[in-house]
């Protein structure tokens, strides 16, 4: 037998647990808990409470965007992102098709009939289009699902497109009001009124929920066009029916129409002047195309 004595001593080395995903990627591709191999989570106090205070989610909100991600990257594993995006095209592809039907139609009566409303919700509907092509572009790249500079340069044009909506809005209401034109009343303004206010409404809802789960600007701006559109569709029928019983009030069609067109003009200015500054910082971030 050998002699244990004779025998060289080696150092028997530590057990190392590999990390099969050494870098953590939060754009939806890897990193299942979003820990590197040197920021394992610690085991928390049993007393601890677990929910973040509102300070504590501004701080990682703004960490994360510094680094050119959106908040949805702390939020959600990478098969949940991938899932919402899908939806999200979903329901772009479903605005695009509804709402173009929809523009067509309410063109049709607001030419037909002089109702600012009309208008105004044809213009709405047709903006509505845009946007969803925007929030297309927005998730069409799956490696990019928490992109903050593309989220903002998707609401930098959303943005735009808002203030150029609004100023034909206006210009429509306001010759309408001026010429006195008062809106006519039928059976197909009534139908187009009821299907677009809720079929926009619907929209609304979808993509509202959408954009809070991914944390997506340009999604909950869509979801506001939508939105905008339902109310312009109720008040077709709302005002086209007052004015049946009350010929007097036929400047209340277009006087929704200029308060649409106000409010539409001021959110796409604010979107401009949160989404420019961001698109500047950010831009030196942008590695997924």
């Amino acid at each position: 037998m050998t002699d244990p004595a004779n025998l060289e001593s080696y150092p028997v080395p530590d057990p190392t647990i590999l990390d099969p995903c050494p870098a953590v990627v939060r754009n939806g591709q890897c990193a299942q808990d979003g820990f590197t191999n040197n920021h394992h989570p610690q085991a928390k106090p049993p007393g601890q409470d677990e929910a973040f205070t509102t300070g504590q989610e501004m701080r990682i909100t703004d960490n994360v965007e510094g680094e050119g991600l959106l908040e949805s990257s702390m939020r959600l594993k990478p098969h949940e992102a991938q899932n919402y995006r899908k939806k999200a095209l979903w329901v772009s592809w479903f605005s695009i098709v509804v709402t173009l039907i929809l523009a067509v139609a309410a063109f049709t009566v607001s030419f037909m009939r002089s109702s600012a409303s009309a208008f105004g919700f044809a213009f709405e509907a047709t903006l509505d289009v845009l946007s969803s092509i925007i929030v297309l572009w927005r998730y069409s790249n799956a490696a990019a699902v928490h992109s903050a500079h593309r989220e903002y340069i998707a609401c930098v044009v959303l943005g735009i497109l808002f203030v150029l909506s609004s100023l034909c809005i206006l210009g429509k209401a306001l010759h309408n009001m001026a010429t006195k034109t008062p809106p006519e009343v039928d059976d197909f303004l009534f139908s187009v009124s009821i299907v677009s206010g809720i079929l926009c409404a619907l929209l609304a809802v979808a993509k509202f929920m959408l954009g809070r789960v991914l944390t997506s600007r340009a999604l909950i701006t869509d979801g506001f066009n939508s939105l905008v559109g339902a109310v312009l569709g109720f008040s077709i029928l709302i005002s086209a029916e007052i004015f049946k019983h009350h010929p007097e009030v036929w400047f209340l069609d277009a006087t929704i129409g200029v308060i649409i067109g106000l409010i539409i003009w001021a959110y796409g200015v604010k979107l401009l002047k949160d989404m420019v500054p961001r698109v500047r910082q950010t831009r030196n971030y942008e590695r997924f195309e």
